[in-house]
C-alpha cells in the first residue's frame, strides 16, 4: 500500500505541477481569444440569465438555468474552498490568491465552452430531463475508435473520482468536523449523511436540482456573512491584507524563502492548482449539470456557467483568503499564531475564525459550513458519476452504483486514508485530459456560439 501511495503521489505531482497547469491555462487562453473575451463581454448577460430565472420553471424538463447552475456550484463550492485556499496560502503565501484570480478569469472562458458543448450534444431522456456531458461531446469530436476510447477513459475516471472516492473524502470532512465541534460519533454522522444522500439520489435529476437550488444560496450566504463579520472585526488590517495579495504575487520570496524563481513558481503553481480544482473549469464535471438546463440556445447556459466560476473563486474562495490573511499573517509574512504551532491547511480556517468567534464558536461555524459544502458536493458528484456509470454499464446497473456510492459515503465518515485522497486527486486530474482535448477540437462550435450572443 505504501509503494502504491508513492506511485500515485508521483503521478499526481507531474500531472498537477506540469501537464495540467499548461493544459488548462492554455485552454483558458485559447477560448478567451476565440470567444473574444466572452467572460467580459457577456458577464452581465450571465447574471441576468441566472438570477432572472430563479423563480422560472421550464414546462418540459422542470430545470432552468439557475437550478442547473446551482447543481454545478454545489459541486464546485466544496471543502476545497476552505481547505484548498488555506493550503495554497500556507505553501504559496498570500500571493497565491492573486494567481487564483488569474486562473479563474481564463477559466470562465473554458467553462463557457464546456457548457455550450454540453448543451449542443445533450440528449432527452424518458422522464423529460436531459443528460449530457463530456462523454457526449467527446464522441462528437472524435466519431471513431479514438473517441470511444477517450469517452470510456473519461467515464471510468469520472465515476471513480466523483461517485465513489470523491464522495468518500467529502464525507470524511463532514465526519471529522462534526465530531470535533459537536462530539457526535463519526459513524452516526456517516449513517445520516449516507441516508440523506441515498434519498436524494433516488429522486433523479429533478430532485437534485430542487435540493441544490435551496442549499447553495443558504451555504453561500452563511459562509459570506461569517466572513464579513471577521473582516469587519479586522477592518484595520484589511487594506494591508489586500496589499499583501498583490505584493507577494510578484515578491513571494519574502514569505516563502529561497530564490525569487523558486518562490514565484511555488506561488503560481499553488494558486493555479488550488484555483483550477476549486472552480473545476476544464475538469469536465460541471458540464453534466449544465446539460440539464432547458434554454433557448447553448450560449445562454454558457454565460450562466461563467457565473459559477465567479462565485466559487472571486467570492467564496477570496473570502477564505482574506479571512486567513487578515487574522493570521503579519506584515513581515509570519503566521501570527506561529508556523511551528501546529498550523496546517486543515485547521487554518478554524484558527482564523477563532480570532473573533473564539475556538468553540469557530469550530461550530466551520463544521456547519463544511457540512453544507461537502454534502452539496456529494449529491452533485454522485449524479455526475451516475451518468458516466450508466454510459458504461447501462441503466440496469444503476442499483449497484447507488449501493456502492452509499457505502463509500458511510465508510468515508469513519476513517481517512491517504491513498483514497491521492487516488481521488489522480482520477480528478485524469478527467481533464480527454475533456480538454475534446473541447479544443470542437472550438469552432464554441466560437460560433459566442458570435451569436446577441
Amino acid at each position: 500500500m505504501d509503494a502504491l501511495l508513492k506511485i500515485v503521489q508521483t503521478i499526481n505531482m507531474y500531472l498537477s505541477d506540469y501537464i495540467l497547469i499548461i493544459l488548462l491555462i492554455g485552454a483558458g487562453l485559447y477560448f478567451t481569444v476565440r470567444t473574444r473575451f466572452v467572460q467580459v463581454r457577456c458577464f452581465g448577460e450571465g447574471l441576468k440569465q441566472v438570477f432572472g430565472g430563479i423563480f422560472k420553471k421550464e414546462k418540459n424538463s422542470g430545470i432552468n438555468s439557475f437550478q442547473a447552475l446551482a447543481t454545478a456550484v454545489a459541486a464546485q463550492v466544496g471543502t476545497g474552498n476552505i481547505v484548498g485556499a488555506c493550503g495554497a496560502i500556507l505553501v504559496g503565501g498570500p500571493g497565491a490568491i492573486f494567481w487564483m484570480w488569474i486562473i479563474a478569469f481564463f477559466g470562465m472562458a473554458t467553462i463557457y465552452a464546456e457548457a455550450v458543448l454540453a448543451q449542443d450534444t445533450k440528449v432527452k431522456q424518458t422522464d423529460g430531463t436531459y443528460a449530457g456531458g463530456p462523454v457526449y461531446y467527446i464522441k462528437k469530436a472524435f466519431p471513431n475508435g479514438f473517441g470511444t476510447f477517450l469517452a470510456k477513459f473519461f467515464a471510468i475516471s469520472a465515476f471513480l473520482a466523483l461517485g465513489f472516492m470523491g464522495a468518500m473524502v467529502q464525507s470524511n470532512s463532514i465526519g471529522e468536523s462534526m465530531a470535533t465541534a459537536f462530539s457526535i460519533p463519526s459513524w452516526v454522522v456517516g449513517v445520516v449523511v449516507a441516508a440523506l444522500s441515498a434519498l436524494i439520489f433516488l429522486g433523479g435529476a429533478k430532485r437534485i436540482a430542487s435540493v441544490t437550488e435551496k442549499i447553495v444560496p443558504v451555504m453561500a450566504i452563511l459562509y459570506l456573512v461569517g466572513g464579513i463579520i471577521i473582516l469587519i472585526a479586522r477592518a484595520k488590517y484589511l487594506p494591508e491584507s489586500i496589499g499583501m495579495i498583490f505584493k507577494y504575487a510578484f515578491q513571494p520570496d519574502a514569505i516563502i524563502g529561497g530564490g525569487i524563481g523558486y518562490a514565484l513558481k511555488t506561488a503560481i503553481s499553488q494558486g493555479a492548482k488550488r484555483g483550477l480544482f476549486s472552480n473545476e473549469a476544464g475538469m469536465g464535471s460541471t458540464p453534466h449539470a449544465h446539460a440539464l438546463a432547458e434554454v433557448k440556445k447553448p450560449h445562454d447556459q454558457g454565460v450562466a456557467a461563467m457565473i459559477g466560476v465567479f462565485i466559487d473563486t472571486f467570492v467564496v474562495l477570496t473570502m477564505t483568503g482574506l479571512v486567513v490573511i487578515s487574522t493570521l499573517y503579519t506584515s513581515d509574512g509570519i503566521l501570527a499564531s506561529g508556523s511551528a504551532d501546529g498550523v496546517a491547511k486543515t485547521n487554518m480556517a478554524m484558527l482564523a475564525f477563532g480570532k473573533v468567534f473564539g475556538s468553540t464558536g469557530a469550530g461550530i461555524f466551520v463544521a456547519i459550513c463544511l457540512f453544507f459544502f461537502a454534502f452539496s458536493t456529494i449529491i452533485s458528484w454522485n449524479y455526475f458519476g451516475k451518468i458516466n456509470f450508466e454510459n458504461l454499464f447501462g441503466k440496469k446497473s444503476l442499483p449497484i452504483y447507488y449501493i456502492i456510492a452509499t457505502v463509500f459515503i458511510f465508510l468515508g465518515s469513519l476513517a481517512s486514508n491517504d491513498l483514497v485522497w491521492e487516488l481521488t486527486d489522480m482520477f480528478n486530474q485524469l478527467m481533464v485530459l480527454p475533456n480538454v482535448i475534446a473541447i479544443v477540437a470542437l472550438g469552432g462550435i464554441v466560437a460560433k456560439s459566442a458570435k451569436k450572443d446577441k
